[in-house]
């Protein structure tokens, strides 16, 4: 159960902290890949010193541009390249008063990274405004999947409202522990054995009809939820409706958040669910599921 965080003020600063990402790692490549170049667009003297400063500066921006496009709160690394921003204005006003300089190309360059200071720090001031507000990760999973379960609606939703019975059926979740006031903290396991957890809350319950749930701030995976129960037509059990929503956080953890999921996020949602349906019927879960998968509804018109 987690947070799916639809902050509207986040997007201007989404786009612009990506677009400042891209352009600083552009600038990286091109300081440490031609500082010969870099050194006549600038307009300072062209000499080995120049091209070991310019390749030094090169590594910065690329290490800025990529903290800022693998983490989904770049807050730090946006701030940084406004200290690198101030690093390379003052260079530049000590490079006036050499001889050798062309003091209208070094001008327009002055201008230039004055005109992207400014940017910097607009953006680093809005995400730092705006800490809940985050890029968004380059993978996300939304998934819907239903089954029809031999049980009344409300024996099905007494079962999965204990949530501590969740691990039950949930292949990844370790744990899960009820602190009250609807709220809840989570422990998984993803393959390797990378533990991650996240609290929480309940926005909705609805007695043997539905829960509706997000993570609360700074977990580790990002989350939003439902489930719903109705009862099938002719008393035949419970058609179990959940839809699903995660955005695992940038970086190294969100790789390993992603590895739960597989190639099929919702392959590993539907088999959680065939498990739950056959604890709900039979009390225990079997080593092949193949007797149930005919329970399973998420392709059908309607149901999914």
């Amino acid at each position: 159960m987690g947070k799916h965080n639809g902050s509207t003020h986040g997007g201007t600063e989404e786009k612009l902290a990506s677009a400042l990402g891209w352009f600083s790692i552009g600038l990286g490549l091109a300081e440490v890949a031609a500082p010969k170049q870099m050194a006549k667009l600038i307009g300072v003297h062209d000499g080995e010193r120049t091209h070991t400063v310019l390749r030094t500066y090169g590594l910065r921006e690329i290490a800025a541009g990529v903290g800022i496009l693998s983490q989904r709160r770049p807050a730090s690394w946006v701030w940084g390249r406004v200290a690198g921003d101030m690093l390379d204005l003052v260079s530049l006003a000590s490079a006036f008063k050499s001889d050798s300089v062309k003091p209208a190309r070094l001008a327009t360059v002055s201008a230039a990274v004055l005109g992207v200071t400014a940017l910097d720090l607009v953006c680093a001031q809005k995400i730092s405004r705006h800490p809940g507000s985050a890029r968004s990760s380059n993978f996300h999973i939304h998934v819907k999947k239903n089954v029809n379960i031999n049980r009344s609606p409300e024996d099905v939703y007494r079962f999965w409202h204990n949530f501590e019975n969740l691990p039950r059926f949930m292949k990844y979740l370790d744990s899960v522990e009820v602190l009250g006031d609807k709220k809840s903290h989570w422990k998984a396991i993803a393959p390797g054995g990378k533990t991650f957890e996240w609290d929480a809350e309940i926005l909705d319950d609805r007695p043997n009809a539905a829960i509706v749930w997000r993570s609360l701030e700074r977990s580790d995976l990002e989350n939003s939820g439902s489930v719903r129960f109705e009862r099938a037509p002719g008393g035949r059990g419970t058609f179990v409706r959940v839809e699903l929503k995660y955005t695992p956080p940038g970086g190294a953890l969100g790789a390993q958040i992603g590895k739960l999921f597989g190639a099929d996020p919702g392959q590993a949602v539907e088999h959680d669910l065939r498990r739950l349906k056959q604890i709900m019927e039979t009390g225990e879960v079997v080593e092949s599921d193949a007797s149930i998968h005919s329970g399973m509804h998420a392709a059908r018109p309607g149901l999914a």
